[in-house]
């Protein structure tokens, strides 16, 4: 159905119809009524693209994550999504990878999609070629950028303070008397950067001699990945009294792989995760974890973004707290 059908049927002209969706004046009553209640009885909704053209608005902000199977981004974008849906934006998420060179690809995509915002999920975007990509293709799109930051000055960041947090993780293993604590990482990137010189940091605090900073990277963020990074860790230090992971779900394996091979938690082994996600929630036991304040950060974006898409476009830098939230697994 489109909008010359409706015309013909309402006995109108297509302008006619079209001054209707749009709310103009100069309609008779009695004929905005006839064309209103076709456009209900047909369910017809506007082509957004073709509206965008007349109206020199798209209404599109873009997302863009990295790995879009990470449960805290997705989540942040859904809520993000969510509040600007709510105002009538329209919004389009991609998964980049993480390769520089297709992130560069899809911000130039954005441009071709003519979007008016875009959030970038994730400080892995906190690269010189995502840089120089916003410059050449998007330099006066507002552009809010989620725990992290590029000087531009059409880019906003919010940051977590995440290497604090896992300071504070470390703290609260000693104070259980487990002193012989790895940590797990799942990706290379900045934020993961941070999270490593918190846990650095507070085994130093701690006095823990250098020989006890037992660092692993993951091979797969996932649950297996968790499995198989902890019977590492166990094989190569059975003395092990706690491990940090960069994120719940990982942790969740790690749960799993202690028991099976004979280390109870908390009691041999105390563990904590990163994201306060529902995964923490429904393991058993349930996980410790810090909370990167998720619906915070997301609200926080969106509001900025919001700014940015009224005309208000700006270079700001936010920084939120993190806290741990202990559970049984400590």
């Amino acid at each position: 159905m489109t909008i010359y059908d409706i015309a013909k049927e309402a006995g109108v002209a297509a302008s006619t119809v079209s001054r209707v969706i749009n709310n103009k004046p100069g309609i008779k009553a009695e004929t905005r009524k006839k064309v209103q209640d076709l456009l209900k009885k047909y369910n017809y909704t506007p082509d957004a693209a073709a509206r965008g053209l007349v109206m020199q608005s798209t209404k599109l902000v873009g997302i863009l994550i990295v790995d879009i199977r990470v449960t805290h981004h997705i989540n942040s974008a859904f809520l993000i999504e969510k509040e600007l849906t709510a105002r009538g934006y329209c919004c389009i998420t991609m998964s980049t990878g993480p390769e520089d060179e297709k992130k560069a690809m899809y911000i130039r995509i954005l441009e071709q999609r003519r979007v008016e915002g875009v959030i970038l999920m994730g400080s892995m975007f906190m690269t010189d070629k995502v840089k120089e990509s916003i410059q050449n293709h998007l330099p006066k799109v507002p552009v809010v950028m989620v725990n992290g930051y590029l000087d531009l000055p059409n880019v906003s960041g919010i940051i977590v303070d995440e290497d604090h947090g896992i300071e504070q993780c470390v703290d609260l293993l000693f104070r259980k008397n487990k002193r012989k604590i790895a940590f797990a990482l799942d990706s290379v990137s900045p934020s993961n950067y941070k999270k490593q010189e918190g846990y650095c940091c507070g085994m130093r605090k701690n006095k823990a001699p250098k020989e006890d900073l037992w660092l692993y990277e993951l091979e797969e963020s996932s649950v297996k990945g968790g499995y198989d990074i902890t019977q590492k860790i166990i094989r190569e230090h059975p003395d092990v009294e706690g491990i940090i992971y960069s994120i719940d779900l990982v942790a969740v394996g790690g749960i799993r792989a202690a028991y099976d091979m004979g280390y109870s938690v908390p009691d041999r082994l105390g563990m904590i995760g990163v994201d306060n996600s529902i995964y923490g929630e429904i393991c058993m036991p349930k996980l410790t974890s810090l909370d990167n304040r998720l619906q915070a950060l997301s609200e926080s974006a969106a509001s900025i973004l919001r700014e940015g898409l009224e005309g208000k476009i700006q270079n700001k830098k936010m920084m939120l707290f993190s806290e741990v939230i202990e559970r049984e697994s400590t």
